[in-house]
């Protein structure tokens, strides 16, 4: 059971804060905003904040989700995983309610928070996180926040194709009266996250990967029709299938899927719920298409200094690209200073920094076409003689980058349609592909 839930800015301020047991210590906030921002300095060993921790017998558990951070403690010896979810649904809860969840769309309906933070957690027992469930008891509405003055960032230009994925689910559905349709504007979008985890060895050649991916849906549709949305008609569930084939090592699906007609046509159907929701989590692993290739080399120029050559090259196809490509290289703990170079013309929009703090190279780039290749040079000088033990300090390369219209699974949405339609009922239906780095690594010796 909890104790205390609360929202704080990146600032510290508390924007929320819900006391269901009266036995959360005073000034639990700032405990928690003070830990987070101190514990690099006081656990040098482990520079990032864990999620949960302890302070004076009372657990602390948090995440961080659009810039805010969304937290609770308690006294009592409860799962973390499970609070940690309760979170993230919490989370989401918001944001269905909002369409735009930020400091601002919080402070401006404050009222609708608390109302939903009543009707999910009951004298710190959860109570149901369903979207779709809590629209019979909760009576506010959100007020709207423009979310291009916000500047709310899409994943891409090309990915994202309209602003009504930010409206919020209360009033965004029309309903059918007996002289027909509403005007309302019926729209679903779908989205194909995929998450990518790859190691490679310091000759550049792949040592394991793995895609954590899910089908995410939010739809506006009026009336709450039956859905039908087909997958690859190839695809194989738990088992090796031939060469070709989509290949998924376990899948599980949202509730309100029904399974009848997966078997024979990979065809699922359901009624989607209020709010947004995951309709199919999956996970893969073997050899899949690497959609970029690392491959390190260090060389010792002089007794104090080290050149990094790293090659990165670009296995997408050419008309797809990376966005927001982060490259990171660890350096040895006696550096004394570091410098990097890179073409020009190899990426659009990069930059290199070296954050002597945490004695990191940073490469940069907002843009990395498909296809391209890009030579990262780097210059490492140390206050003490190269050694090998040195060398080995450099290290391991991480990836960071987003890749829109694109996954590596080749899992597809055939097609998604309305089992009843109707000649004057034709809903927009937006589909897009997103994949994203999880742990991208390259060993460097």
């Amino acid at each position: 059971m909890l104790s205390h839930f609360f929202v704080l800015s990146p600032r510290g301020d508390t924007i929320i804060s819900k006391d269901y047991r009266g036995d959360s210590p005073s000034g639990a906030t700032e405990v928690l905003f003070r830990r987070t921002i101190l514990w690099s300095t006081c656990h040098t060993a482990h520079g990032t904040v864990p999620p949960v921790f302890k302070v004076n017998d009372v657990t602390y558990i948090w995440v961080k989700k659009y810039g805010l951070m969304f937290a609770c403690n308690t006294r009592f010896n409860l799962s973390p995983s499970l609070v940690i979810e309760l979170l993230h649904r919490i989370v989401r809860v918001f944001k269905d309610y909002c369409g735009v969840l930020n400091e601002e769309t919080i402070r401006k309906n404050f009222i609708l928070m608390y109302e939903l933070l009543d009707e999910v957690i009951d004298f710190g027992y959860p109570q149901g996180t369903s979207t779709e469930l809590l629209k019979a008891s909760v009576y506010n509405e959100p007020l709207l926040v423009d979310a291009q003055r916000l500047r709310v960032r899409p994943l891409s230009t090309k990915s994202t194709p309209s602003s009504s994925v930010h409206k919020p689910i209360s009033g965004s559905k029309t309903t059918i009266g007996t002289s027909g349709l509403s005007r309302g504007k019926n729209e679903i979008f779908v989205d194909i996250l995929e998450h990518v985890t790859m190691l490679f060895s310091p000759s550049g050649s792949l040592v394991n990967s793995t895609i954590d991916g899910c089908i995410q849906m939010k739809s506006y549709l009026s009336g709450n029709p039956e859905l039908k949305l087909a997958l690859n008609e190839d695809l194989v569930v738990g088992k090796r299938g031939a060469y070709g084939t989509v290949v998924l090592d376990d899948c599980n699906f949202h509730e309100c899927v029904r399974l009848d007609d997966f078997e024979t046509s990979r065809l699922l159907s359901f009624v989607p719920p209020e709010g947004e929701f995951v309709v199919l989590n999956y996970r893969c692993a073997g050899n899949f298409r690497v959609p970029f290739q690392v491959q390190p080399q260090i060389v010792e120029t002089s007794p104090f200094q080290l050149e990094v050559t790293v090659l990165v090259r670009s296995e997408i196809p050419h008309t797809n690209y990376g966005s927001d490509v982060t490259m990171t290289i660890p350096c040895p703990r006696n550096t004394a200073g570091a410098s990097g170079t890179a073409p020009s013309q190899a990426a659009i929009g990069h930059s290199i920094d070296y954050d002597a703090q945490s004695r990191k190279l940073v490469f940069r780039a907002k843009k990395f076409q498909g296809g391209a290749e890009i030579t990262f040079r780097a210059r490492i000088t140390t206050s003490s003689v190269c050694t090998a033990q040195l060398r080995k300090e450099i290290g391991p390369i991480s990836l960071t980058f987003e890749i829109p219209m694109y996954n590596l699974s080749n899992l597809q949405v055939k097609y998604l349609r309305i089992a009843e339609q109707s000649k004057d009922y034709n809903p927009y239906r937006w589909v897009r592909y997103i994949t994203r780095s999880s742990s991208y690594v390259c060993r460097c010796g």
